[in-house]
């Protein structure tokens, strides 16, 4: 009885770990749909309107790192509680809004917010459930709960924004007050790290937050002095790591099992599917005539391949191992990619969705809910528990630096093509090329890692 009443209380906080990736992931593809209506409203100039999708993902990138480790070091159910508030005070502060810049504000402070709910959240995963299949399970789960949030806001911006723009700000409210009240009740509190006691890297922690909020601000803006600041900054957060006897981040913890494969070839995944992303919304409103809606519901197959594979992916991986899984799945996620190529073979011609743009949607996402959740179990395999929040904000950050890149990238190589489609399909083979580094990474460094756990 005590075994089924304990196990029920880890699947219930599974649940609510889930819900708050969800509304994180969900942040970032809300506001894409509803800027236009915003800026008329309002009158907002596009430098303005920029920042309302810039900002979030700006901070919610550089404070990863610095939100693994507050987790480590305060108590994790703590963190997560106090920033989930944040987030949701944040959401309903904005909907409330009238003026642009006190908006971007708001997105700004949710990035933030975000950056310490989405490590905390992935570390008490990992501390709640035991490394091998149960774990494997568990964070198959939380991949297809992000995976399935950023679906649900590609959806739900173009309905509500018919209604209101407003609504996509105050959705997330009720869903993060409903996750505050169950919390407390549900979360293990945990014992205070050991780390805690060590003190705090303050100079560490100033180096690389500011290293990586100039480098995703310079991915962004294209503003090349911030990119050069951001690797001085980078440069000298090694230098102050090996010197500290408490460093904010340990540069051992690249050498222990898959991390440091996991960390690169999740950067090159989301440099792929993120970079995509970007180009194929932008093919399917520009070149194929989508409206917002249309193009949200036309991704929802995608979302559908991604969850369905996600839920097997514990599985596979116990069964094969992550190098296995990892490299398969970002195979078969750069074909997805590729498969692209095959739309508007001709200039102003309509492409057929159901054969040509349906096989691809759907053969991504397969990729995608295969090798996502394995890196995700590679990023924290192997690590003490004091450890797993700094792990989970790694590869966090990795997917958001990669996002940074791989959109930057793309949107640079799009305007080389002789035609419009052309730079499209120059863009689709560029993300494609991302995937296949992705694969090669985890196909040599996961397998030489250690390998998860066999199933029970």
């Amino acid at each position: 009885m005590t075994v089924t009443r304990t196990e029920g209380r880890h699947q219930v906080a599974l649940v609510l770990l889930c819900a708050a990736v969800f509304l994180d992931s969900m942040d970032l593809s809300l506001m894409g749909v509803a800027l236009p209506a915003i800026g008329r409203d309002l009158s907002l100039p596009d430098s303005t309107l920029q920042w309302l999708m810039s900002g979030y993902a700006v901070a919610y990138g550089g404070f990863l790192l610095l939100g693994g480790r507050v987790a480590d070091l305060f108590g994790r159910r703590r963190v997560f509680v106090v920033s989930l508030a944040v987030f949701a005070a944040a959401s309903l502060a904005g909907g409330l809004l009238s003026d642009g810049w006190p908006l971007v504000v708001t997105r700004v402070v949710k990035g933030v917010a975000a950056a310490h709910t989405a490590p905390a959240a992935l570390s008490l995963i990992t501390t709640t459930f035991a490394e091998g299949p149960r774990r494997n399970r568990a964070l198959g789960v939380y991949s297809l709960a992000g995976a399935t949030g950023y679906t649900a806001g590609l959806i739900a911006s173009g309905l509500l924004t018919e209604v209101s723009w407003r609504l996509v700000f105050f959705l997330p409210v009720p869903v993060a007050l409903l996750v505050l009240a169950a919390a407390p009740k549900v979360l293990p509190r945990g014992l205070r790290p050991p780390g805690a006691r060590q003190g705090f890297d303050a100079a560490g922690a100033v180096a690389v937050t500011g290293g990586v909020l100039l480098l995703v601000f310079a991915l962004t803006v294209k503003n090349w002095p911030a990119g050069v600041m951001a690797a001085l900054l980078l440069g000298a957060f090694v230098a102050i790591e090996r010197r500290r006897p408490a460093p904010l981040v340990p540069l051992e913890v690249f050498r222990s099992g898959t991390v440091g494969a996991a960390n690169l070839a999740a950067l090159a995944w989301a440099c792929a599917t993120i970079g995509w992303q970007f180009a194929a919304v932008l093919y399917l409103e520009h070149v194929l005539d989508y409206g917002p809606l249309a193009t949200g519901l036309g991704i929802v197959p995608m979302g559908l391949a991604i969850v369905i594979t996600a839920n097997l992916a514990g599985r596979l991986i116990s069964r094969w191992g992550l190098g296995r899984v990892a490299a398969t799945g970002m195979l078969v996620q750069g074909a997805g990619i590729l498969l692209f190529l095959r739309a508007g073979t001709t200039s102003g011609t309509t492409v057929d969705y159901v054969t040509t743009l349906l096989p691809a949607l759907v053969v991504h996402g397969i990729g995608n809910g295969l090798s996502f959740p394995s890196l995700n179990i590679a990023a924290v395999a192997g690590l003490p528990d004091e450890r797993q929040g700094l792990a989970s904000g790694l590869v966090t950050s990795a997917v958001q630096i990669g996002a940074g890149i791989g959109v930057a990238v793309l949107a640079a190589v799009m305007p080389l093509g002789d035609s419009p489609l052309a730079g499209y399909r120059i863009a689709f083979l560029t993300a494609g090329g991302f995937s296949l580094l992705g694969a090669l990474i985890a196909a040599v460094g996961l397998r030489l890692g250690r390998p998860a756990p066999a199933a029970a």
